[in-house]
């Protein structure tokens, strides 16, 4: 995530990234408009874990003919850090694809769930027209996409004190977490609608700290299972099958990249392998070169690819069901 705030509790971490993967890594996390890579070929769909780890389920195919149902589109809304920084546009062209959502995103890079809130009135990177109850009584959603790495102190102000892997940063996040659900809860209460579906993004390994991220994804999980919403495990995705918290840089390409060419990164014959990041950065998953102006991934990337797959796949079956 962009880091604008640089705090000494952070030099250690920042030493390991320089020393593992370069200075890009640090101070510059988000993409260039280089272009890389065919962008005529389709975008595939590609089988995303079901919640829970059940059977997997193919989401939307916007190649595919027929899929478009009848009625109108609702709205769902995606606020997040970089990560949703940089995934906004495919995530958006996948749950269009659907025909039954369209996408109203304001990531905010650096940030985590705190920034969102409206009770908090320390200083935050979030600004008062995005914070989550705001953006719920004005987009009006009926889906509430939240992508958050798990930000610490040095990233943003408001978690103040709580540092990575600390007992105090995991009770900071289940109680954001409580809080977030919260007022999005009572926005839509004040506002005469429906209280959105909340899905919880979980999140892909951790280079530095596996149990760090495993953790996180479990207060995701139980606050998702708390308040009825729903939990999509995108972050299966992005590591190796058998061993879901080992970070890689590459994986084998799926069947749907094996059968669109222009998504495997490196095909061969009978396999081939797709890259997840770049070389100087662990953490992000656009294939283009950093800067510290944060926008959307502007050339083809797989591991943002998989991850926008994963999450229509959760966010289209609800407002299936819903519809149904």
């Amino acid at each position: 995530m962009t880091q604008r705030w640089v705090a000494p509790l952070l030099t250690v971490v920042a030493l390991a990234l320089v020393g593992a993967f370069g200075w890009g890594v640090v101070f510059a996390s988000d993409p260039t408009d280089a272009p890389t890579g065919p962008e005529s070929a389709p975008p595939p769909a590609a089988t995303a874990p079901a919640p829970g780890g059940g059977t997997p389920v193919p989401p939307p195919d916007p190649t595919t003919p027929g899929r478009t149902p009848s009625g109108r589109a609702v709205p769902a809304l995606y606020l997040g850090d970089s990560l949703a920084m940089e995934s906004q546009d495919v995530l958006a062209e996948r749950l269009a694809a659907t025909g039954r959502a369209t996408l109203h995103a304001a990531p905010h890079s650096g940030t985590t769930l705190c920034d969102y809130l409206t009770s908090w009135r320390g200083k935050s990177l979030v600004p008062a027209r995005d914070k989550a109850a705001t953006l719920v009584r004005t987009v009006r959603p009926r889906v509430v996409i939240l992508q958050f790495w798990g930000n610490a102190w040095g990233y943003t102000p408001c978690m103040a004190g709580a540092t990575y892997g600390t007992a105090g940063y995991y009770q900071r996040y289940a109680a954001d977490a409580r809080a977030l659900t919260g007022e999005i809860t009572a926005a839509a209460r004040d506002a005469g609608l429906a209280r959105p579906k909340i899905v919880w993004a979980s999140q892909g390994p951790d280079a530095f700290h596996p149990d760090r991220i495993r953790r996180v994804n479990a207060l995701y999980a139980d606050r998702a299972a708390a308040a009825g919403d729903l939990y999509a495990d995108a972050g299966r995705t992005l590591g190796p099958a058998g061993d879901r918290y080992r970070w890689t840089r590459q994986l084998p390409c799926d069947a749907y990249e094996r059968a669109h060419p222009a998504y495997c990164t490196h095909p061969a014959p009978g396999g081939g392998t797709t890259d997840l990041h770049r070389t100087d950065d662990a953490l992000h998953f656009c294939l283009a070169p950093t800067t510290t102006t944060p926008r959307p991934c502007p050339v083809r990337s797989l591991g943002i690819d998989r991850f926008a797959r994963a999450v229509t796949a959760t966010v289209d079956g609800w407002l299936r069901g819903a519809a149904g």
